[in-house]
């Protein structure tokens, strides 16, 4: 049997444990949409016609977005459709009230911080000048899913999430990364009154 103690350091570790792999799966989201567009009546959505979307990628020489978007796009599919079903619109038999399309954009990202970067620049703290050098660097690899409703060829609503990604991520990762993604993002979807 668990002493109150034992319970108390149980439950600091699990509640850990749900926070870091909450964590791992950060979304940073916005939204931005038109304010003088009346979503009140939209009730019927597409994909648009010329394709759901596309994919962006700017890591290296070798990166093929063709196989990134045949990987990715089924998923970003299926959760488009799961999430706006949820929001009460249903998808389109004749013109759409709304088209939606995607872009994934992958790209690698990189901050340094140097030795005496947050210094003032005089030498009244009584630090001698030196030479900068590079203290602390980091390398990631970012993605951000942007998704566009359109009305009538003019775009709407844009939301965009942007996530750190890990390469060597497995698939049920990936998924569950890009299916929170548009969750959040479709969350932001004004209410109809």
């Amino acid at each position: 049997m668990m002493t109150p103690h034992w319970r108390t350091i149980a439950l600091i570790t699990a509640t850990g444990v749900a926070l870091a792999v909450h964590t791992a799966l950060a979304v940073d989201v916005r939204v931005e949409f038109d304010k003088k567009f009346d979503f009140t009546p939209v009730r019927t959505w597409a994909w648009n016609p010329k394709g759901p979307g596309d994919v962006k990628m700017a890591r290296s020489s070798g990166d093929d977005a063709e196989a990134a978007r045949r990987r990715a796009e089924p998923l970003i599919v299926d959760a488009v459709n799961t999430e706006m079903t949820r929001r009460g619109l249903m998808v389109a038999t004749a013109e759409p009230d709304l088209t939606v399309t995607y872009f994934l954009l992958l790209t690698t990202n990189m901050t340094a911080q140097t030795l005496g970067q947050f210094l003032p620049a005089t030498t009244a703290w009584g630090i001698p000048p030196f030479a900068p050098a590079t203290q602390s660097l980091q390398v990631m690899n970012q993605g951000s899913l942007v998704l566009d409703l359109n009305a009538k060829e003019t775009i709407v609503w844009r939301g965009v999430a942007q996530a750190q990604i890990k390469m060597d991520a497995d698939d049920k990762r990936r998924e569950a990364l890009i299916r929170e993604s548009v969750r959040d993002l479709l969350e932001r979807y004004p209410a109809r009154r």
